[in-house]
């Protein structure tokens, strides 16, 4: 794709740590492990907005006998430290703790949001809103906030993240009156579900969100089933944007012969277009402990978004591309097979569209709507 319309736009250099939410009371070195997945809105002023998953990770987590992870408390920030004879530590962003009757995740970094206001083409950066950043602020959010998706109905804007803690990781609500002061509503979703992103518009009256619920085990589909089994993608409604009931029929899901084998979720907030409701979503082939991750799009049926117009999951919309990481190749650290879109705006005879790039780095793309004919 033409570089000047495909680009990072933030990478971890561009995160000034003194102003870090953690200096205010944790006393250790730390480093930005990622700045990626950025939830992404246009403000109302015209600019942009993306809400960047800062991953602020220990400089150095093994401390003698022991490793440490970094958990929020009421009273600020502390170490828990867990001995190394009791861990597996195979994947750099966790550890595994063993002892328990099921299996059990420490983090090697805690995550935060922080806003950066681009211009109106996504082009440059206008400002960094430290002040403004969503932090860790209950029990449920104890090793942070990840993965703002954003959607913008009326005149408030809806952010979904991802609240992460020993006591259950939950789908959390923030709202805001300007896109840039958020306030948390709470958990909406109590449970394990790392992709939920509201329609950007009501049907029916009705709030419409796209869901991923995780768990340990998926049953498989009957040999003549052109489906796969695994974490697919379903739909959700709510009177009020906090009660949600899951529709009845699945949505979603992998197929067979496809790119996508090994699980998929939502991607961008599906906007409304003259041919339907456009999604991107993305995909993860079987590849490695990891997988490669690409986006792949969707067009739903205006009233009835349950129906599904059209589907495109084999020629992938987009895909990692090492060049746009390879100035800072000294900062990966996982394969960089791994695109992850996480919002869209409108940018006229383009869409703009922002995506994390190798859990590292956010990701502008430039597609023209034709691209969607």
């Amino acid at each position: 794709m033409d570089q000047s319309r495909d680009y990072l736009i933030f990478t971890p250099g561009d995160v000034d740590l003194a102003r870090s939410p953690l200096r205010q009371s944790l006393d250790a070195e730390t480093y930005v492990l990622g700045a990626f997945n950025p939830g992404f809105t246009r403000l109302a002023n015209g600019n942009l907005l993306m809400m960047v998953r800062v991953a602020e990770a220990l400089r150095d987590p093994v401390h003698g006998e022991h490793v440490r992870a970094i958990r929020w408390t009421p009273g600020g920030y502390v170490l828990d430290h867990h001995l190394l004879t009791g861990v597996a530590m195979t994947d750099p962003r966790q550890f595994d703790v063993g002892g328990a009757a099921y299996r059990q995740l420490a983090l090697t970094s805690l995550s935060w949001l922080l806003p950066v206001e681009l211009s109106a083409d996504g082009r440059r950066i206008v400002a960094i809103h430290y002040g403004k950043a969503i932090v860790p602020a209950a029990d449920y959010q104890q090793y942070g906030v990840e993965d703002a998706r954003i959607t913008r109905i009326g005149d408030i804007w809806y952010m979904t993240t991802c609240s992460v803690s020993a006591e259950r990781h939950s789908t959390t609500l923030h709202t805001s009156t300007n896109g840039l002061d958020y306030k948390l509503e709470g958990i909406i979703l109590d449970h394990q579900n790392k992709d939920m992103i509201l329609f950007e518009g009501k049907v029916a009256g009705k709030f419409l969100a796209l869901t991923r619920p995780l768990g340990e085990v998926y049953f498989a589909y009957p040999e003549s089933s052109p489906y796969l089994g695994g974490p697919s993608i379903n739909l959700a409604q709510s009177p009020d944007s906090l009660h949600w009931k899951p529709l009845d029929m699945p949505f979603l899901r992998a197929r067979k012969g496809s790119q996508i084998s090994m699980k998929m979720g939502g991607g961008s907030q599906p906007i409304l277009t003259d041919a339907g409701w456009l999604m991107i979503y993305h995909g993860v082939e079987t590849r490695a402990k990891i997988g490669i991750y690409r986006s792949f799009w969707a067009l739903l049926d205006r009233n009835e978004p349950w129906k599904i117009l059209r589907v495109e999951d084999g020629e992938p919309l987009l895909e990692a591309n090492p060049a746009l990481t390879a100035p800072i190749a000294q900062l990966l650290y996982l394969p960089t097979e791994v695109v992850f879109t996480t919002g869209i705006a409108d940018g006229g005879e383009d869409y703009i569209v922002a995506s994390g790039e190798a859990d590292l780095a956010c990701r502008i793309t430039h597609i023209p709507k034709s691209r969607f004919a």
